[in-house]
């Protein structure tokens, strides 16, 4: 079969866009979302200064009974369900002048899509989650959109299940059942990161040996639009190799809209749905902001994170009633329970970092780096082309 998928860019393909009628926006998260901080710790534990002085503190945690826990610890970001569907609403109407279709998916949750469901204007809004996916000594995450209504809960226990108590038959065995629903989408969100820093070679055969076992069950692979230029071309040969097609997937956390979309002249998820799954055709946008520093656009999501939220729908305004860790009891909770005030060396990294809004440190991380569009075109069966200008 034919896989076609095409990419255009905001800044050079104004006559192309008003081909289309719609613009998709997928893979975004909302304050539903559980964001490990795992990583953290691999980063603090890669520097020997940053290690020594994170072993001194958790020295100092454990003598108050609360040994530091990052792997069960976790962040939620600070855009509320509605806003965040309104984000990527606005951007598509407000800057392309389009229709739009959204689906949010927080990490193995699916409360969002449910609550904003009970608006009757959104009664259609698709049910779809991030799937966190083990796999031999990697893990992968897979986008689950358009869930059937009526047993989402239902499959979203069984994702739950198999997340929990993997085995390599048991995932097969789930992605055949996500795949045998017509109407919901599988798509491979930023395959080439390594989430969990394996080692490269181990990460890379783990990866060769689950879609070697389920790439007949995936739908699209993303070009995801928080990840760099080169990452995303090296996806674009990975889904040639695997007979796939390409697709957008923003990723947003916070509050900048999502960096790339999907165009279609589909007028319902479900028929985009079909689009993708057996036409087997794809059309991405990618939008400006996509070009900008990735160094400042990950400040800026840091820095929306720590700011206060005074409109935040679970009253957690300050940063510290957004952050999650295991208590003396063991179970997790806000850590704004743990202390009586933020000690003393994290409120100081905590006002260093604001300083970027109060000088032009953040203009200066924004013009650091600045990539030039560019084009993945073509029969995606064979090999892909980079057009000039990339």
């Amino acid at each position: 079969m034919l896989v076609q998928a095409k990419i255009a860019w905001f800044d050079r393909d104004q006559a192309h866009l008003r081909n289309f009628r719609t613009a998709v926006s997928i893979h975004s998260h909302t304050s539903c979302s559980k964001e490990s901080l795992e990583f953290v710790g691999r980063i603090l534990d890669s520097h020997p200064v940053l290690r020594a002085w994170i072993r001194s503190h958790d020295g100092k945690a454990r003598n108050r009974g609360l040994p530091i826990d990052l792997n069960r610890a976790y962040w939620t970001p600070p855009v509320c369900p509605r806003s965040a569907y309104e984000l990527e609403v606005n951007q598509i109407h407000q800057r392309l002048g389009k229709d739009a279709m959204v689906s949010l998916t927080d990490h193995d949750c699916i409360d969002a899509n449910l609550l904003l469901r009970v608006v009757p204007a959104l009664r259609d809004l698709p049910i779809s989650l991030e799937w966190t996916v083990p796999f031999q000594t990697s893990k992968f995450h897979l986008g689950v959109h358009n869930l059937p209504g009526a047993r989402a809960a239902e499959i979203l226990e069984e994702l739950k299940a198999c997340t929990a108590q993997p085995s390599t038959e048991r995932v097969c065995d789930t992605l055949r059942m996500l795949h045998e629903i017509r109407e919901v989408l599988i798509v491979f969100n930023h395959p080439l990161w390594n989430l969990y820093a394996n080692p490269a070679a181990e990460f890379a055969q783990n990866l060769e040996d689950f879609l070697a076992l389920n790439n007949g069950h995936l739908h699209a692979f993303e070009l995801n639009g928080t990840r760099g230029w080169e990452e995303n071309r090296r996806v674009a040969h990975l889904t040639a190799k695997w007979q796939q097609l390409l697709i957008s997937g923003g990723d947003r956390h916070s509050f900048e809209p999502n960096a790339n979309l999907n165009l279609t002249h589909a007028e319902s998820f479900g028929e985009w749905v079909q689009e993708i799954r057996v036409e087997r055709r794809s059309e991405l946008l990618f939008m400006p902001q996509y070009n900008e520093s990735r160094v400042a656009r990950f400040y800026q999501v840091f820095l929306d994170a720590i700011r206060d939220n005074p409109n935040h729908p679970d009253g957690a305004v300050r940063w510290d009633q957004r952050t999650f860790h295991p208590g003396r009891n063991g179970e997790v909770q806000p850590i704004s329970t743990l202390w009586d005030h933020v000690p003393g060396f994290l409120q100081l990294i905590l006002d260093v970092a604001r300083l970027a809004e109060t000088t032009p440190m953040l203009n200066a991380l924004r013009a650091l780096v600045r990539i030039s569009g560019g084009e993945v075109s073509g029969d995606m069966t064979g090999t892909t082309r980079q057009e000039e200008g990339a």
